[in-house]
Order: structure tokens, then C-alpha cells, then sequence
């Protein structure tokens, strides 16, 4: 009897060591979060990445950061930065040299953005920068717009003038050149890129209004929160998806007024002034920097003009919100709103 006790305990002992081995092992694996937070680009960017390997997690993190602090540094160019060759050095060098070199990074952003300006019948123009200029004093002065005169007489350059060639180099002709409708974006992409090369896929990454999002860490949806233009402690629609980015792009976040009318800082290159079709719009796609320069493109086309455009594209969605507060999607879009 009390050798049938005694195996009945041990196997009671054994069976919960089992159980306990189990948990152990499952919980070992359980993916944690981890985030950082961090501001470049005029931007507050907040990372998520989920993982059970906290010394992998933690050092991802180092790195993206240190990727948008180089990108930021590189595509600056209101400031310089020892031994860095980047927009600022490209406008205001002193070197006599017909050609300069620069970083491989900035080279291919550079690429990038010239091919943005074919795709887009040249509403994305990175050869801006004497523009922006010109309407950021106002803006920053909040007082008066410029005349038709003075912004002509400062778009003395085009996209003609970014003159690239092979070994990482541009002509060292002092064009003021702009990212600002593309850097976020692009930087955001190779971010995520970086994270899926290293195994970690399920990740949240919003830069303001740029969003990218890997797989969902429980299998489910990621919900994309789209900031209401009227209101940006509201939202006025919510999207669901995984391995997609959301990038919104709209006249309500630095503007000026002046004689009661709002001027934002997306500024049309065919007029030379900010475009008034609409309060936002809001790309869907997979590629980050695809969706920042379409929804700088799609804010500076009339809805009807955009719509066509977006319905012929594939895997790429839309969601304009109009200056009447009515809701207008592409063909596709509703699939990603949650309901």
C-alpha cells in the first residue's frame, strides 16, 4: 500500500515538474515591448519593437535612433555638423572643387528625390529651398504674405541644378535643396528595413504623421489613429493593417494666419504659393517613403485629380478629408477602416 503511496506521489512530482518545465519554456518566449522615444526632423518619433530577447531589442532600439539622428544630420540643411557633408555644407561650401563628395545615404535620398520629382510631374521638387525660405520668414514673422514678384525672383533653382555622379558626388553648385517632403518617410523605410533584416518584424514606428507598421505581435491588426485636421486632440478615422505605413500630409499643422486666411507650408512649385484643395490626405502602402512623397503629391492635386491617380496604382490607398469635413476614399480604402 504504501509503496503504491509512494508512486503516486512521485508521479504527481514528476507530472508537475513537466507543467512547471512548460510554463517556464513559454514564458521564456513571450515577446515583451520595448520603446524608445526620441526627436529629429522637427518630429517626436516614438519606436516600439516586441521580442523575448531583451540585449537584441535593446540594441535595435540604439540603432534606429542612431539612424534617425544620421539621417536627420544629413538632411539638415540649416546646420552643420563636423566632418559631415550634408544640405547645409552642399548650399554654403567654400571649396573650389567642381564636384564634392558626400555620404552614400544622402547620395541615394538625393536620387530619390529627383526620380519623385519625374513621378510626379514635378509637384515634388526637393530644388525648393529659396521658396520654402521665403514663406518660412513670413510664416515665422506671422505677418504679410510675399508678392507673386519676390518669389520668382527667388526660384532661380531646379531640379536640373542637382547634377549627381557616380562615386557619391554632386556638382558644387550651391543649390538650396529641401527634403521635407520626403526625408521622414524615406528614414522611416529604412528603419523598418533594418528591423525585419535583423528578425525583429513586429514593430510600430510613428513619426508624426508618418506611420510604419510590421506584423502585429499578438496576430491580430495594428489601429492607426488619423489625427482630425479640425481638432488634433481628436481623430476622425481609424485603419487596421499589418507590414503597412500610414502617412498623412495637411495644411493644420504649421501654418500662419493673416487678413483671415491660413497659409501652411506645402507649397505648390506650378504657383509658387500653398495649395487650398483640401484639409488633408491620408496614402496607405507598404513602403514608407512611397507613401510620404504621394501624400505631398496627392495634397498639392485637386480630390478628383488625386482619385483618378490613386485608383490606377496598385496596392496604394487614399483618404482625402475635404475643406467641407466630408470623408472621400479610393477604391480600396475601405478595407483598411476599422469598424
Amino acid at each position: 500500500m504504501q509503496d503504491r503511496i509512494n508512486k503516486l506521489i512521485w508521479l504527481i512530482v514528476i507530472i508537475l515538474i513537466i507543467i512547471f518545465g512548460i510554463l517556464f519554456i513559454k514564458n521564456k518566449n513571450i515577446k515583451k515591448e520595448y520603446t524608445s522615444k526620441f526627436y529629429y526632423m522637427d518630429t517626436y518619433i516614438h519606436v516600439k519593437v516586441y521580442s523575448d530577447d531583451f540585449e537584441k531589442a535593446n540594441k535595435a532600439l540604439k540603432e534606429v535612433e542612431k539612424m534617425y539622428k544620421e539621417y536627420h544630420e544629413l538632411t539638415d540643411r540649416y546646420n552643420s555638423y563636423d566632418k559631415i557633408n550634408n544640405l547645409y555644407y552642399i548650399r554654403n561650401n567654400e571649396s573650389d572643387d567642381e564636384y564634392i563628395k558626400i555620404d552614400k545615404r544622402l547620395y541615394e535620398i538625393l536620387e530619390y528625390g529627383k526620380d519623385a520629382y519625374e513621378k510626379t510631374d514635378g509637384l515634388v521638387n526637393i530644388s525648393m529651398g529659396n521658396v520654402i525660405d521665403v514663406w518660412k520668414k513670413y510664416r515665422d514673422n506671422k505677418n504679410g504674405i510675399p508678392s507673386k514678384k519676390e518669389l520668382k525672383k527667388s526660384n532661380t533653382e531646379d531640379i536640373d541644378d542637382i547634377i549627381l555622379k557616380d562615386g557619391n558626388k554632386i556638382k558644387n553648385n550651391h543649390v538650396n535643396i529641401d527634403l521635407g517632403s520626403i526625408s521622414k518617410g524615406y528614414t522611416t523605410q529604412k528603419v523598418g528595413e533594418y528591423l525585419d533584416k535583423i528578425g525583429i518584424t513586429e514593430y510600430l514606428i510613428n513619426a508624426g504623421g508618418n506611420v510604419l507598421v510590421g506584423k502585429h505581435y499578438e496576430d491580430s491588426n495594428y489601429k492607426i489613429g488619423i489625427e482630425d485636421p479640425n481638432n488634433k486632440n481628436d481623430i476622425f478615422t481609424v485603419l487596421k493593417g499589418n507590414n503597412i505605413s500610414v502617412v498623412t500630409s495637411g495644411g493644420y499643422e504649421r501654418y500662419y494666419e493673416y487678413e483671415d486666411k491660413k497659409y501652411h507650408h506645402i507649397i505648390s512649385p506650378k504657383t509658387l504659393y500653398p495649395t487650398d484643395y483640401m484639409k488633408s490626405v491620408t496614402v496607405i502602402t507598404k513602403d514608407s517613403a512611397l507613401a510620404d512623397m504621394l501624400s505631398t503629391y496627392l495634397f498639392l492635386l485637386s480630390i478628383e485629380d488625386g482619385k483618378d491617380y490613386i485608383n490606377n496604382l496598385e496596392d496604394v490607398e487614399a483618404i482625402w478629408y475635404t475643406n467641407d469635413d466630408e470623408i472621400v476614399l479610393s477604391d480600396g480604402a475601405k478595407k483598411y477602416v476599422h469598424k
